[in-house]
């Protein structure tokens, strides 16, 4: 019988309820602890996922179980500290997205890994949401031909008022960078999954909230090596058709020589060929349970099968660096006024 793998936590938030189910939906995977600085809290969460060990302080949890996995599932400026702690003992990290606060602090975090010789996998899941992992297969399948272009409109329509965020993610509240650093990260990976690497970027932010810190609306343009185009159009205020406007979180167009693949709010894909008018929908499996249908649980599965030799991991967070050099990029293009390239 195969080892389980050892996973501790770290964060008790609101996203992590979706990630502490995941894992222990994995039956390859024991977790063996979690840890909070609110001890209360911590204590919590153990007894509602039956993790045996509870801890309030993290150096003292990885001391003490020495797990195979370190899941930091905390905001960006805990991010460092918690990997430099894995480091020293030699523990692997999975690392919630986005990656620490800033490009450099995200490259001494790879330094620290690399001489001590662990891995950092990033908690990127939205590539894993079914609906993008079916369009990739159209388009291998050469369904649309050449592509022109692809745009994503963000609209999960949560971001208006005073109390806009305090019920899930309070702290999105005082970010100082938080639509492209927070959120569309996460399509800035998609585009890459997708459509390979960018060579340009074209930006224009804005705050429309008053009372967050960062931006929560913007555009930005990307042109990708392969010649595609990808727009994305955020906006939290504003909404968008759906059961449940958190699923896709917003609609998406990929435009092609051969036709048009369109993703809605409620996880349906359409095909519409060119010269026509009549749409045809595409099938593929998914289930619409948990977040975003089930991507959490598809990432960590995922990643599991990397550990017990089962294919390679997508989402290293060397790899993943590309993608933090074009939210950098997006954030300089808006300052200057100015396209960047790459």
């Amino acid at each position: 019988m195969t080892a389980q793998i050892r996973v501790a936590c770290v964060g008790t938030g609101y996203f992590s309820r979706f990630q502490y189910r995941a894992w222990k939906r994995l039956p390859e995977v024991s977790l063996v602890a979690l840890c909070n600085r609110n001890r209360a809290k911590a204590e919590a969460f153990a007894a509602e996922f039956d993790i045996p060990g509870i801890y309030d302080d993290l150096p003292a949890m990885l001391d003490a179980t020495r797990p195979d996995i370190l899941d930091i599932i905390t905001p960006p400026e805990t991010h460092l500290a918690a990997i430099c702690a894995a480091a020293e003992r030699r523990i692997d990290v999975i690392c919630q997205k986005p990656f620490c606060l800033s490009l450099a602090e995200a490259e001494m975090a790879l330094r620290v890994a690399s001489k001590a010789g662990i891995s950092i996998i990033i908690h990127e899941n939205f590539r894993f949401q079914p609906w993008h992992r079916a369009l990739r297969e159209c388009l291998a399948q050469g369904r649309l031909g050449p592509i022109y272009q692809a745009s994503f409109r963000l609209r999960p329509g949560d971001g208006q008022g005073p109390g806009a965020y305090l019920d899930r993610q309070p702290y999105f509240q005082t970010m100082p960078r938080f639509l492209v650093h927070e959120t569309a990260i996460h399509l800035i990976d998609v585009f890459r999954f997708l459509f390979g690497d960018a060579r340009t970027v074209t930006a224009l932010l804005r705050r429309l909230n008053p009372g967050i810190a960062g931006e929560d609306s913007g555009l930005f343009v990307l042109d990708m090596a392969d010649g595609t185009r990808c727009v994305f159009d955020g906006n939290r205020l504003s909404d968008h058709p759906a059961r449940n406007r958190r699923l896709t979180m917003g609609e998406l167009l990929i435009e092609g020589e051969k036709g048009v693949l369109s993703l809605d709010g409620d996880g349906n894909i359409r095909f519409r060929a060119h010269g026509m008018n009549i749409t045809e929908p595409v099938a593929y499996e998914w289930d619409d349970i948990e977040f975003g249908g089930d991507c959490v649980y598809r990432f960590q599965k995922h990643v599991v099968d990397h550990r017990l030799g089962r294919g390679d991991v997508e989402t290293r967070a060397q790899d993943y660096l590309a993608n933090i050099r074009i939210e950098e990029a997006i954030y300089e293009s808006n300052e200057t006024g100015r396209r960047i390239t790459l």
